[in-house]
């Protein structure tokens, strides 16, 4: 359909517009006429009485109200009838793709004047070409999904499928020698952890936190045990059906009776007599994607220790979700296993050992919700920023208070130290083998999450005060601030609590204290 053709307007034209019957508004250059709208005004026909705005500009006001995205929505686009001659639109840019010019809404590498050691071009066009793919594809999703609590769409599953971008997620490695990823835009030889930290910090661009874990979140933590430690056959044929999304997997490890504590696992697993199944008997709880997945990593505890197996959903295996804090399009689920029978080629590494093939994977999973973690609270500084700039207290911007200014020096100063600690972390796993990443890494990626999300709830609190009751309301000005405090501790409780991390933090530290260290 040809856009429509929009008449041109002078300022005193529209001011004689002025009428309860005949009213124009201006708002950025956009002539509106509100005559007939004045009455469905969600807010009531009393919020056009002000002189000030009938047959005015009311730019200042309305922005002091409402989201630029309002005036987007179709039954309001409707409204203009004309612009404003020789005058241009003041608003920046918000087209799919676009890089913000809001001071610290990018991180520094991606603000212009800035340089980086770490990126490269290969890096740069990945940026570009996924955040374009995040605006135009998957965000329309993750707001309908965020609000109507189905689990995200199959279709962009798949389409993420078909560009290697499911596996691209599970970070650099062979398993990608030979694809083409992303339509080209990098070499498998080529991809590494930067390239894997910008899809993640792009994915946590839509600040829809039960839809950023429902977007195959289980996959991210549950396929890597069976890449690494599966059965070849096994490996390749459940690798394909999950990296194309034509199915789901889940990692099963935390139970009502042990939340951090790996070792107190209750579920077991027993060998029937002839030694080719596992009978797998017991619970999992808050499990990510529980409730759609087709496949689960489950912990067992088994005679001599614990043990790692795949399972597949069928006989004896129920799901149901939990109700938590936000959507339930993320799938957290409530696990039984009830006699379920598992080939033994299941077995995903050595029988006993479970233990370090769970541990293996815990690195990358804090580091990956790190990532996402840094630059969730990037987005509520820009939200903060662009906010005390327009909206007026006391007859002046909020940001000329003091008290307000200190609390995004604070929010700024966290998020800039966060993401400068992870820049230097990834960079550390790049030259590093996977064992030395185990040996060396285990403890800063743990101090680095208990960090990032203790800053994360500092700066959601400060973000609630400086938007006040818009803070806590779930639509309109403040719904990205409410939702973010809302959801904000899920990070800080996943992948491990964020004391027991701190703790480990400082065990492995101590534990390679050089012996002759004094005072």
């Amino acid at each position: 359909m040809p856009a429509r053709e929009l008449k041109q307007y002078t300022r005193d034209e529209v001011a004689q517009h002025n009428t309860p019957d005949d009213l124009w508004i201006i708002i950025d250059s956009k002539v509106y006429d509100v005559s007939k709208f004045k009455s469905l005004h969600p807010g009531g026909v009393t919020v056009f009485s002000d002189e000030e705005i009938l047959g005015q500009d009311a730019t200042e006001a309305f922005y002091g109200l409402h989201r630029n995205e309002v005036l987007e929505k179709p039954q309001y686009a409707r409204l203009q009838i004309g612009i404003i001659a020789g005058e241009t639109s003041q608003l920046l840019s918000t087209a799919p793709g676009t890089v913000s010019k809001v001071p610290y809404a990018e991180p520094t590498w991606q603000a212009e004047g800035y340089y980086s050691p770490y990126y490269k071009d290969s890096h740069r066009r990945l940026s570009q070409a996924m955040r374009k793919f995040v605006d135009e594809v998957i965000m329309p999703d993750a707001i309908a999904r965020e609000d109507d609590g189905r689990r995200p769409s199959p279709a962009i599953i798949q389409q993420m499928g078909e560009l290697n971008l499911n596996a691209m997620r599970l970070g650099p490695g062979k398993h990608l020698e030979g694809l083409t990823l992303f339509n080209g835009v990098v070499k498998p030889a080529e991809y590494d952890y930067f390239h894997e930290l910008i899809l993640n910090q792009e994915f946590a661009r839509l600040g829809l936190r039960g839809y950023q874990d429902g977007f195959n979140g289980g996959m991210v933590i549950g396929l890597p045990p069976v890449m690494h430690f599966a059965k070849p056959e096994i490996r390749d044929r459940v690798m394909k059906e999950v990296l194309s999304g034509q199915k789901y997997i889940s990692l099963a490890i935390t139970e009502a009776f042990a939340g951090s504590d790996v070792a107190g696992l209750k579920t077991t697993a027993k060998k029937t007599p002839d030694g080719k199944f596992w009978i797998v008997n017991g619970t999992k709880k808050w499990i990510t994607n529980g409730t759609f997945s087709d496949y689960f990593t489950v912990g067992c505890k088994t005679e001599k220790g614990l043990t790692a197996i795949l399972v597949e959903r069928g006989e004896g295996v129920e799901t149901k979700g939990i109700k938590t804090s936000y959507s339930s399009t993320a799938g957290t689920a409530y696990i039984t296993f009830d006699n379920v029978k598992v080939p033994v080629e299941n077995t995903l590494g050595p029988v006993d050992g479970g233990v370090f093939v769970i541990l293996s994977n815990f690195n990358h999973e804090r580091w990956v919700m790190i990532c996402a973690s840094v630059r969730a609270q990037r987005n509520v500084v820009e939200e903060c920023l662009k906010w005390v700039n327009q909206r007026k207290a006391f007859g002046k911007p909020l940001s000329s208070q003091a008290v307000i200014r200190a609390k995004i020096a604070e929010m700024i100063a966290r998020v800039e130290a966060g993401q400068a600690w992870l820049e230097n972390i990834t960079h550390q796993m790049n030259n590093m083998t996977y064992k030395q990443q185990a040996d060396l890494l285990a403890g800063p990626i743990a101090l680095l999450k208990m960090y990032a999300t203790r800053s994360a709830q500092e700066t959601a609190r400060d973000a609630v005060q400086i938007f006040g009751g818009r803070g806590v309301t779930k639509t309109g000005m403040g719904r990205v601030i409410e939702h973010y405090h809302r959801t904000v501790t899920f990070d800080a409780l996943l992948g491990g609590a964020e004391d027991v991390l701190g703790d480990l933090g400082v065990r492995q530290a101590i534990k390679n204290m050089p012996k002759g260290a004094r005072l």
